[in-house]
């Protein structure tokens, strides 16, 4: 079954909107792990609009499912994770003053960089992941960086879903048998929500993760967290 880990991130934005402490994103990892996420990720940006480095220390002794930290791998960001040593690091090509991740990694261009960084990350026994499209050649390249895995970014499948999503799975489709026939492990996320998680996730063979955050807090405002975090665990179980 495909496993969710819950992205915090806009629970410390809506924190950082006021200042204090007030919602905690503490007690917000703890409550998801209690109502059934498997995993917690988080994306700490160098400005820290929303979760903090201090955020990614403090949450490391109360996550004992998968800690999950994605981010853009400055030399600050690598010393962080190391520090922390979580059980998987996404890889992330956004520059530090992007709104969100908005494209997958140029593994040709970017080989020798990911190769270095994913050695060293490896040094300490955490597993890898990177944030990829769809392009089979991207895909096969990514292979030869050291990655165990591939995160897949979903947002074109996301826009496309409510108009043809059947087109919009395809590549995906092609995607992660890419990523299998290479020996790669499979992650998605952005932009996954109630309305086209169940059809992708059984659509997508291999698919180990999820990582769904906006969508899910988003959805949390008006179900509530814990009935939230079961009905996108249904549609896992589901697909």
């Amino acid at each position: 079954m495909t496993r969710l880990s819950v992205n915090i991130n806009k629970i410390a934005t809506l924190r950082n909107a006021r200042g204090g402490k007030v919602p905690s994103v503490l007690k917000a990892a703890s409550d998801c792990q209690e109502y059934g996420a498997q995993g917690i990720t988080v994306h700490p940006r160098p400005d820290e609009r929303h979760i903090r480095y201090q955020d990614v220390l403090d949450l490391k002794p109360l996550v004992y499912t998968e800690f999950n930290i994605e981010g853009f791998p400055s030399d600050e960001f690598l010393d962080l994770v190391i520090s922390v040593n979580p059980e998987q690091v996404t890889l992330v090509p956004d520059p530090p003053g992007a709104l969100t991740s908005n494209a997958g990694w140029d593994t040709i261009k970017n080989k020798t960089k990911l190769k270095a960084i994913i050695s060293r990350l490896h040094q300490s026994g955490i597993r890898t992941s990177i944030f990829i499209d769809t392009d089979t050649e991207n895909i096969r390249q990514a292979s030869e960086t050291g990655t165990d895995r591939l995160e897949l970014y979903t947002e074109p499948y996301a826009n496309m879903y409510k108009t043809n999503r059947d087109e919009a799975i395809a590549p995906f489709i092609v995607a992660a048998e890419t990523a299998q026939e290479n020996g790669l492990g499979l992650n998605a996320g952005h932009d996954l929500d109630l309305q086209n998680l169940e059809y992708f996730a059984s659509n997508i063979p291999g698919l180990l993760e999820v990582s769904i955050g906006h969508a899910l807090i988003s959805d949390a405002l008006y179900y509530g967290l814990e009935n939230t975090i079961m009905m996108y665990r249904r549609k896992l179980v589901h697909a």
